[in-house]
């Protein structure tokens, strides 16, 4: 039986987009074998951790060419990806200036949560258990150099499992 969950640890920038284009290519495999899917991932860590660096990663790894913003002004920064000729919206949330589990409630983006492609949301902790279970939990923890963290992953689904199955780690 796999397992549900792994550590890496990314000793330079270069290691951390390695680890980010393994699972967009993963996404890539799964998107492209049902282009109705829909994944929901978190990235826990503290300031500085490199949560948006990872997101940045992994949105380029996809095909994004162009400049990938952090939404912690605007909460979501959506991105139209074309996975295998079908375009996918991924929604990218930063939850960092929410003060109350309501502002996400109230926001009104719940609806992204059933469209085909994926949910990617930072700070998830600030909506208090408001936000949909998720498939795949990231957690980074920075190390001593700025380019330094481990990064944990954690499949909760059967469909996190999958993608873990396609990044071979």
């Amino acid at each position: 039986m796999a397992q549900n969950s792994f550590t890496k640890h990314c000793m330079q920038e270069a290691d951390t987009t390695a680890l980010a284009q393994k699972l967009a290519s993963s996404l890539g495999h799964l998107f492209q074998a049902d282009q109705s899917a829909h994944l929901n991932i978190s990235l826990a860590g503290d300031l500085g951790a490199g949560k948006t660096t990872f997101a940045r990663h992994l949105i380029q790894g996809l095909g994004y060419g162009g400049r990938v913003k952090s939404p912690t002004y605007t909460l979501c920064e959506p991105y139209s990806l074309i996975i295998h000729s079908k375009t996918l919206v991924m929604n990218h949330f930063d939850l960092y200036r929410m003060r109350d589990p309501l502002e996400w409630q109230e926001a009104g983006f719940a609806e992204h949560f059933d469209e085909p492609g994926f949910c990617l949301v930072e700070w998830p902790e600030k909506a208090e258990g408001t936000l949909p279970a998720f498939d795949i939990e990231i957690h980074l923890i920075a190390g001593t150099d700025e380019n330094e963290r481990n990064i944990t992953f954690q499949a909760n689904t059967n469909q996190g499992m999958i993608i873990f199955e396609k990044m071979r780690i």
